[in-house]
């Protein structure tokens, strides 16, 4: 058995320097040196080897075969759900009906900055409460590019849209995931992250239309992004304190959604001086009717994947996806944890009807069938889609693998422990160590599994508000994701920007860091009687 330790070099802060050594190294990589991202991930993975093997001690043969673990989980789920999410778009795009939605969605606005609240941040938020793990970032950003935005600035609108539903998406598994590592109840933590995230709500909209437009697209667009950003936070924070934090985010986005919609300004023509600076078309021409037959097929796959996920979380139907379910302790590893307790990474699931790919391909073949795609063609698209993604598969498969690694030989709890041991200051830097795990991993769900005990374990010894802490690892991971690794390739990939995840990563880490100070301050503030009226 390999035990973790969080000090293997004496001294804690030197040991958390080092730990930190293989994701520094993938963001240098993709930022500064502007490296491919599956040759830097490839790097990342390589450092993270060596350091848990050299400076962490853990055994050679255990350290690869907690890479291959982390692997395998890139394939599935992740990728999984990524693979079939585009292949749906694809086999819209086969047969014209993605052209269809593209108009459905000028109809309602032909403002960019408009479209980009429709899309990216409404419709992302109800992919993100269905399906999760890239999928939201993946459809929003081709959608985007469809609707006639810039590649670079599909990518990165969908990718910061991707920040206040986080927490709460797929159907609620992070907030769950935290209670149940730290022990709290679920209503007390997720009320608690729908005090926090709902103020992200109310910010990001408007950020959305400064990236689209600059000041002027503030200046023009200012109150459909706060009515929209109100009405999303308004019922993310009702759904998660007195509903079920399952149904937050569809709720708050099908909310935010109607708002915009039903506001008289949302429907104004654009500008053609700003249709022209936006690199838009430059006809006023009404695009062609399309008949109710054929928006009732364009929509179709969405409405599929919403009704299909919405049966798949009822208890009876959850019960029996369940049963087809595989785990196994993974060959290879046997790793405990500093107190000596096996980690979950010993063991790996492998859901193979109840997980967000399988869902999404269901909904897809009934697409194709609707359709009128053929067996073959549907086939030769999926083929295609995996050829297409062979390049962020490797890059997510290889983070994924230096995630677990970090993971399992204690570099990541060497980090935690660092920053836990702030004393005072832990109120504002609890949502770093979150930011950190949803950076290293893509995910809140598992930044939550990594950091939730920690701290709690933390608040404790500092007699801060464990609860408050725990939330707040949530609330400060979901400003991670946009510059993981992962969702940066996931956003190349669909905007069709091979190779450019460093030129994302510059375009979207101020904003990342920016919101995260934000977070910092209200956490901090919830944890002094400035803020302290807001906590239930």
């Amino acid at each position: 058995m390999f035990v973790q330790d969080v000090t293997p070099l004496g001294s804690l802060g030197l040991s958390a320097l080092v730990a930190v050594l293989p994701l520094a190294t993938v963001l240098v990589l993709l930022g500064v040196v502007r490296m491919k991202a599956h040759h830097a991930a490839l790097i990342g993975l390589l450092v993270a080897l060596v350091v848990g093997i050299a400076a962490f001690g853990m055994p050679i043969v255990q350290a690869v075969s907690g890479a291959l673990s982390g692997a395998a989980f890139g394939l599935w789920p992740i990728m999984w759900i990524v693979v079939n999410a585009l292949w749906i778009y694809r086999l819209t795009v086969r047969t014209g009906h993605f052209d269809v939605l593209r108009r459905s969605f000028g109809r309602i606005s032909d403002d960019p900055r408009i479209q980009a609240l429709i899309i990216a941040f409404c419709f992302g938020a109800l992919m993100e409460a269905l399906a999760g793990f890239g999928a939201p970032v993946a459809i929003s950003a081709v959608m985007l590019v469809a609707v006639g935005f810039h590649p670079v600035k599909a990518a990165v609108v969908a990718l910061v849209a991707n920040t206040a539903p986080v927490a709460f998406g797929a159907m609620g598994t992070p907030v769950v995931t935290l209670a149940q590592v730290t022990g709290l109840p679920l209503e007390q933590v997720s009320s608690i992250v729908g005090r926090q995230t709902p103020l992200l709500a109310l910010v990001v909209p408007l950020l959305l239309v400064i990236i689209v437009d600059g000041k002027r697209g503030l200046r023009d667009t200012w109150l459909p992004a706060l009515v929209c950003g109100v009405a999303f936070g308004l019922v993310q924070f009702l759904a998660s304190n007195y509903v079920s934090p399952q149904l937050a985010d569809i709720g708050a986005a099908l909310a935010g959604a109607a708002a915009l919609v039903a506001l008289p300004q949302t429907r104004r023509p654009v500008p053609e001086a700003v249709r022209v600076g936006l690199g838009g078309t430059t006809t006023t021409e009404a695009p062609p009717e399309d008949a109710r037959g054929d928006v009732v097929k364009a929509y179709l796959p969405y409405a599929l994947i919403i009704v299909i996920f919405s049966l798949a979380v009822l208890p009876p139907i959850k019960k029996l996806l369940d049963k087809a379910t595989w785990k196994f302790r993974w060959p290879g590893l046997n790793v405990a944890a500093p107190n000596g307790k096996p980690v979950s990474g010993n063991t790996f699931s492998l859901p193979f009807l109840n997980t967000g790919g399988t869902l999404v391909l269901i909904a897809g073949i009934i697409t194709a069938a609707v359709l009128a795609v053929s067996a073959s063609g549907a086939v030769s698209e999926w083929l295609a889609t995996v050829k297409e993604l062979r390049f962020a598969i490797l890059t997510v498969t290889s983070v994924l693998a230096l995630a677990y690694v970090m993971n399992l030989s204690g570099q990541t709890s060497t980090i935690g422990t660092f920053i836990a041991a702030a004393g005072a200051a832990l109120a504002f830097l609890s949502p770093v160590l979150g930011w950190f795990g949803v950076a290293v991993s893509g995910s809140d769900t598992s930044a939550n599994a990594l950091f939730g005990a920690l701290q709690v374990t933390a608040a404790h010894q500092t007699g801060l508000p464990a609860d408050l802490l725990a939330a707040a690892n949530s609330s400060g991971g979901v400003l991670g994701k946009m510059v993981s690794p992962q969702n940066l390739t996931i956003a190349c990939v669909a905007a069709n920007l091979p190779g450019e995840e460093g030129k994302l990563l510059r375009k979207v880490l101020p904003w990342s860091l920016g919101l995260l100070l934000v977070m910092c301050l209200i956490v901090w503030g919830q944890s002094t009687p400035v803020l302290s009226w807001m906590l239930p």
